[in-house]
């Protein structure tokens, strides 16, 4: 089993909006989830897009530093998640010398590609030592 995780951090997408786009990903295979986000009309599906593909990328490494074969029609989103980034603080001016805080909000996302757990032999064995 091959699993990679790839990260971005600080990225000026809202925490809110890339959540939504997250949430059309999570579960799906690697290569339908670059279909879904090259054609999303949100401005946060083109950094999830290229972290999709660096974690496709990342995989592929991994298992060629590892000696496995790797087709990429088995990576599927296993886990992908947005986590709240730091907050850049501005201030606009208002009438009559007021001040308006505006909140920049930055996210942390993270996706993590995996291949499906493959046992067949080990549900056999199971099976012949319950059979004992």
């Amino acid at each position: 089993m091959v699993e990679s995780i790839a990260r971005v951090k600080h990225i000026r997408v809202t925490p809110q909006k890339a959540r939504r786009v997250v949430a059309l990903i999570k579960g799906k295979q690697a290569q339908e989830a670059l279909a879904i986000l090259k054609f999303a009309q949100q401005s946060a599906s083109e950094p999830i897009y290229k972290l999709v593909a660096s974690a496709m990328a990342n995989a592929q490494v991994k298992a060629d530093r590892d000696g496995e074969f790797l087709d990429e029609k088995d990576l599927y989103v296993a886990n992908a998640y947005v986590d709240e980034g730091t907050t850049l603080k501005r201030f606009q001016p208002r009438a009559q010398g007021r001040a308006f805080q505006i909140k920049k909000r930055t996210s942390h996302i993270t996706v993590v590609l995996s291949t499906p757990e493959v046992a067949p032999a080990a549900a056999g064995d199971s099976n012949k030592k319950a059979s004992k």
